[in-house]
């Protein structure tokens, strides 16, 4: 985060400002009237503004440690030991700071399960080596009573340790317009508005009154961090945990509750915060592997689309040529009239299909558009059989393509064509490992009543190759991204294929067998008004 001109010079100043009332409101329950309570967040603001500026926090901070000695605390310690303390503390912080700052640099903290785990070692380690050399230099100053220097390292470290953990992750997300702007739209729902209220209730019915809970249904906090985690990810979590500390130390604080075990709360509450956070991440991680699915699954449309392009494109550029010639000779002859314009004309409606065809495949890959019109089963088959001949005849593989019904589905007749292709490449590749004159596809259609698509008649085509079949293992996981038995194949095809399926409203299956087979069925077109080209699903 770079602060602009006008505004820098307010950045050290707020920082301070916000920094002491961190300080004063959780200033609950002070051992010997030090710095020593069982909460302590201003350090996570001092981290993620040393991640940010770096050494030159280090002033700043300086200075708002002192002030919460002097305003909060009165300056139990002195001047001159204040001031040295407080230099301790901002070189044992600032050294936290620059680990972090070398291991994450100015990228996310947070982005996944790895990066959490370092952050919480690099937190905890940091802390309780800052929290002896603290306690060490007040207990040599006089300032705790002798015999006490195990307890108040305790003390102290357990505030230190929940405070980051709790609040440096939310705070992170607020120090950068980025961070912010997401958090927003992450939480701006009226879902936050229902899982804070629970939250609310929760803390209400878990404590009641605070003085005399004996946090035995501490659990129930669980419900609304699972609720923030499984719904908004980390972004969630992190408003939620730190919204019940908020609220935890604000019943400790306004009810004046110093004789309960502060510490051992908050050590549930860290540990609440470290699952919410865990889970949220994990959430993240799904989210993001789904989007990069998606992506590659475009990526593999993409690829498979590009046949289907050549092939359409080919007989509108064809006419375009033989078009562009016809007009030419005419020019030449001196000729115009009705034939030159026809052949304009005719020009004219091929570009116009041709830009159709690209139109709808960049439909397709932006909104995943479909243009449903009726597909004749004969002509479908027909038209992408002949894109193999010249394979089929080099492998020596017979193609078998039985009479196929007088039938139409209602279908994007662009995306059909490309499941289609597909099958018929894996059954290609398939009968490839046959010997020669064992190596046979064959093609073959039906009308049925469908109850695989729960609705009424559907045309199942089905594709038959002579290769080894699909077993129950494989058939189990066929139609997961990134599982194929191609040497060079992605495992994307069958995936894709059975997306476009199902958009349609049909289906994509494979059959257990000795030999490969796979069926598709999408529902009949059916006329509306007898006479009139306009179609819907039978």
């Amino acid at each position: 985060m770079t602060a602009s001109s006008p505004t820098r010079y307010l950045v050290f100043p707020a920082f301070i400002a916000l920094y002491l009332l961190f300080d004063w409101a959780t200033y609950i329950d002070p051992l010997y009237g030090l710095n020593i309570t069982p909460w302590n967040p201003d350090p996570a603001l001092g981290l993620v503004f040393w991640l940010i500026y770096g050494w030159r926090s280090a002033l700043p901070w300086w200075l708002a440690l002192v002030l919460g000695e002097v305003l909060v605390r009165g300056m139990p310690a002195g001047l001159v030991l204040t001031l040295l303390l407080s230099l301790w503390l901002v070189l044992g912080y600032g050294l936290i700071g620059v680990v972090l700052k070398r291991q994450f640099g100015n990228s996310g903290v947070f982005d996944s399960r790895n990066k959490l785990f370092q952050w919480l070692l690099i937190v905890v380690g940091g802390c309780l080596l800052n929290d002896v050399v603290y306690m060490s230099l007040l207990s040599l100053a006089g300032l705790i009573p002798p015999g006490q220097w195990a307890a108040v390292v305790l003390r102290f470290g357990i505030g230190d340790i929940v405070g980051v953990v709790v609040s440096m992750p939310l705070v992170w997300m607020l120090s950068s317009a980025p961070g912010r702007q997401r958090l927003r739209d992450t939480v701006w729902r009226y879902e936050t508005l229902g899982y804070l209220t629970l939250a609310i209730c929760v803390l209400f019915l878990v404590f009641g009154t605070i003085e005399t809970s004996e946090f035995k249904h501490f659990y129930f906090l669980f419900l609304p961090v699972i609720w923030a985690a499984s719904r908004q990810g980390l972004y969630g979590t992190a408003l939620m945990v730190f919204v019940l500390q908020l609220g935890i130390g604000g019943l400790v604080k306004w009810n004046n509750a110093v004789n309960i075990e502060v510490p051992e709360l908050q050590m549930l509450d860290a540990m609440l915060a470290l699952v919410g956070f865990s889970l949220g991440i994990v959430v993240d991680e799904l989210r993001q592997v789904s989007n990069d699915l998606k992506q590659s699954l475009r990526l593999a449309a993409a690829g498979e689309m590009a046949a289907a392009l050549a092939h359409e494109l080919n007989q509108p550029l064809t006419a375009l040529g033989a078009y562009g010639k016809a007009c030419e000779y005419l020019v030449e002859r001196g000729e115009g009239g009705d034939m030159l314009k026809s052949a304009i004309q005719r020009m004219m409606a091929e570009s116009s299909r041709a830009a159709d065809v690209v139109r709808r495949l960049r439909d397709f890959f932006r909104t995943g558009a479909m243009k449903l019109e009726p597909v004749d089963a004969a002509q479908l088959v027909s038209n992408v059989s002949q894109q193999f001949f010249a394979l089929l005849r080099e492998h020596g593989v017979t193609l078998q393509v039985d009479e196929m019904p007088a039938l139409s589905m209602l279908a994007d007749r662009l995306q059909i064509e490309l499941v289609l292709r597909n099958l018929l490449d894996n059954a290609l590749d398939a009968v490839r490992e046959q010997p020669d004159g064992a190596r046979s596809i064959r093609v073959s259609a039906q009308q049925l009543d469908s109850k695989r698509l729960g609705k009424g008649s559907c045309l199942q085509l089905t594709v038959e190759d002579s290769g080894k079949g699909v077993s129950t293992d494989l058939a189990a996981r066929l139609f997961e991204p990134f599982v194929s038995s191609k040497a060079s194949g992605l495992g994307l095809g069958l995936v894709l294929s059975r997306a476009i399926m199902e958009a349609h409203g049909g289906s994509l299956w494979a059959e257990v067998g000795d030999h490969g087979i796979f069926r598709l069925a999408l529902p009949l077109a059916r006329r509306v008004v007898e006479g009139q080209e306009n179609y819907v699903a039978a």
